[in-house]
């Protein structure tokens, strides 16, 4: 146990200087801006080994890279990670739509080869803009597809088909030298809550749980994942106290035991209300640690340099109180530190392989499932796209555009659009589209009442009405053309707009 005092700022002793350092090098904390703030270079001076990037730090690529070079002039082997799932939640396309379809559309093609072929296009092109740990891919199986917070970011519903394309998004990424992080163990497709929230529950038994739940991240381990991320979620039949972020039954006993991974273990961000609203961030940090977590994912929403100095500070509180042996702490800081050191070795490993630009519109049009409900006309004149907007999830976000509007005025001068939402959605399109073909772009019908209610009452004016499904196609095919694209990537909407007009 360490006993020698150091100063709030890390001063004294070499003991106290280390413990302050490695309680600085669990953190992966965000900042605002796009340029590199000078309290996170700074903090990475005194032992901060990893920063997040989100979609308030992205503008382009090039400023991206550039912002990377500043922060490595720093530390070399600075961990720089991002959430970029593609498909739904992307970082690096947030204002523009991702230029790969999700895991979804990939595992409606269900071709390990191409699924590998997208996550390496968009390693490399994280790699060049030097970023070096992606947080993803999600290897939850979407058993739930009332899910809230998952739905188009699963691959499916089946463990063996998850498993499978799990660990090819894995290989394609680490194939370019950037470390993937499987998320969300043990496993947040059965949830009915979205854990940014509340705390979600899975009451379903061990049999259930290691036959459905862990299959994909059996496989992401055997593909060499070199990260696995925690899910804010109460199981019960692994630890009916803690959710797992906290649960040494799920990190230690399971994860590390059982399954027998020895990668970085990453918190989901510990911001959310599941972790900071039941627990308190702080003590959260605290437990994630002693529990067996070696990362703390914090700055989502709370990216100021106070929020580093508090964590800092009560990681280095609760190994002095004895709370938290400073054994574990010290685990946690090498297994970060050996994390990027993987990365610059494999910065010159790497695979070298040509871009391939277009492998992600060539998925996207794959995934395509065009359905013929009805007897109508194709589609050749000015056309009024009518999107009706669910409420956002927090991973996903508001910033991303989706949908086929502007990939439909582009083919079909005259065009126009609206956006709709809530009781009533459907009167108003009928009265804005001014007698015009409608195509109806939807998310997730199956889901929302008020969208159902809405394509019932454009379906019964005009059965010529196209239906784009831009989320988890659960709903029966209707329309004169249904077409589900399996997410609402950019790419897929182009290749919905494609389908529309070839009618």
């Amino acid at each position: 146990m360490t006993t020698i005092a150091t100063t709030a700022s890390g001063g004294g002793s070499a003991a106290g200087d280390a413990l302050t350092r490695d309680a600085l090098a669990v953190l992966q904390p965000g900042f605002d801006g796009t340029t590199a703030p000078d309290w996170v270079r700074r903090r990475i001076g005194e032992g901060l080994a990893s920063v997040a990037l989100f979609g308030r730090n992205v503008v382009s690529e090039e400023q991206v890279t550039a912002l990377t070079g500043q922060l490595r002039a720093e530390r070399d082997d600075l961990l720089v990670a991002i959430d970029e799932e593609s498909g739904d939640v992307t970082r690096l396309d947030v204002r523009t739509g991702s230029s790969f379809p999700g895991n979804h559309a990939l595992g409606a093609v269900d071709d390990p080869d191409l699924t590998r072929a997208v996550s390496r296009e968009l390693g490399r092109r994280l790699a060049a803009c030097g970023v070096t740990f992606d947080w993803a891919p999600s290897a939850d199986v979407n058993a739930n597809p009332d899910n809230p917070v998952i739905g188009v970011r699963s691959f499916g519903a089946s463990p063996d088909l998850v498993a499978r394309h799990t660990a090819a998004w894995v290989e394609g990424l680490q194939s370019t030298g950037v470390a993937a992080c499987t998320k969300h163990f043990p496993g947040h497709g059965d949830t009915n809550v979205d854990s940014h929230h509340a705390v979600p529950r899975i009451d379903v038994d061990a049999d259930t749980l290691y036959a459905r739940e862990l299959p994909p991240f059996r496989a992401a381990i055997a593909a060499g994942t070199r990260a696995i991320m925690s899910a804010h979620i109460l199981v019960p039949a692994l630890d009916p106290d803690r959710p797992g972020t906290l649960s040494r039954r799920v990190l230690t006993d399971l994860l590390r035991g059982e399954l027998g991974y020895q990668g970085l273990i990453v918190t989901d961000g510990m911001e959310m209300r599941a972790i900071a609203g039941t627990y308190g961030l702080e003590h959260g940090v605290v437990l994630a640690i002693a529990a067996g977590a070696d990362a703390i994912c914090v700055g989502g929403g709370l990216c100021d340099e106070g929020t580093v100095l508090k964590l800092r500070d009560a990681l280095v509180a609760a190994v002095r109180s004895g709370e938290l042996p400073e054994e574990r702490l010290a685990d946690a800081a090498a297994r970060v530190r050996g994390l990027a050191a993987w990365t610059v070795a494999a910065r010159g490993d790497a695979e070298r392989t040509p871009a391939d630009p277009r492998i992600g519109l060539v998925a996207a049009r794959r995934a395509l499932s065009v359905t013929r409900t009805g007897a109508a006309a194709p589609v050749t004149g000015p056309v009024y796209v009518a999107q009706f907007n669910p409420a956002p999830n927090i991973a996903v976000g508001d910033q991303t555009p989706w949908g086929v509007a502007d990939e439909l005025k582009g083919r079909l001068p005259g065009s126009a659009s609206g956006s709709f939402t809530g009781d009533g959605a459907g009167a108003a399109v009928l009265a804005a589209a001014e007698g015009r073909r409608i195509v109806a772009v939807v998310r997730d019908e199956h889901r929302h009442d008020w969208m159902r209610s809405a394509l019932d009452t454009l379906l019964a004016a005009r059965p010529d009405t196209v239906v784009v499904e831009m989320g988890l196609p659960q709903a029966p095919p209707r329309g004169a053309l249904h077409i589900a694209t399996y997410g609402a990537a950019r790419v897929c909407g182009v290749a919905a707009a494609e389908a529309v007009v070839a009618g």
